[in-house]
């Protein structure tokens, strides 16, 4: 006698029809996900870049700001960085989003110089502009505050386009 054991076709059809459902039922899931954490990391750059500011602006530039991200990542002589290596120049992409950092008023020519020698502004803004334009945009400046858009910020020393993160 011949037995016959195993799944017939009908059998692994249907298992494979289940799969696609859920699996259609997951990918979306997945996807805002996936957007929500690479709006988590723009955010969290924008945080970093506040903190970074706040301490170079207190203890290498007598009240003034960096300019660029290069000059946070400027380490003084025996000290670190301001910032980490993942910012450390202007443009570079990070989790989707273009971070980029600049100054709109430079520091009076009397001034000192900051202790990593580079350069200084009075006053700071930064952005985060997503690659995926249907992701939001942040941006900050001077203030710390952290401000949102859904279209492309515009962010100065003193005036922004978006509403302040919740």
């Amino acid at each position: 006698m011949k037995s016959n054991k195993g799944f017939t076709l009908i059998e692994l059809l249907i298992v494979v029809a289940i799969i696609g459902i859920i699996a259609a039922i997951a990918i979306p899931g997945l996807l805002r996900a996936r957007q929500s954490g690479n709006e988590a990391s723009g955010i969290g750059s924008m945080r970093s870049i506040n903190s970074a500011e706040a301490t170079y602006a207190a203890s290498c530039a007598n009240g003034f700001y960096a300019t660029t991200l290069a000059t946070l990542a400027l380490a003084p002589t025996g000290g670190t960085p301001f910032i980490g290596p993942d910012l450390n120049v202007n443009g570079v992409i990070k989790s989707t989003y273009a971070i980029t950092l600049g100054s709109t008023v430079g520091a009076p020519a009397l001034t000192p110089a900051s202790c990593n020698g580079g350069a200084m502004g009075a006053g700071y803004f930064a952005n985060a502009n997503p690659i995926d334009i249907s992701m939001r945009w942040f941006g900050t400046n001077t203030s710390g505050t952290i401000f949102t858009n859904n279209v492309a910020l515009v962010m100065t020393d003193s005036t922004y386009t978006g509403s302040p993160l919740q």
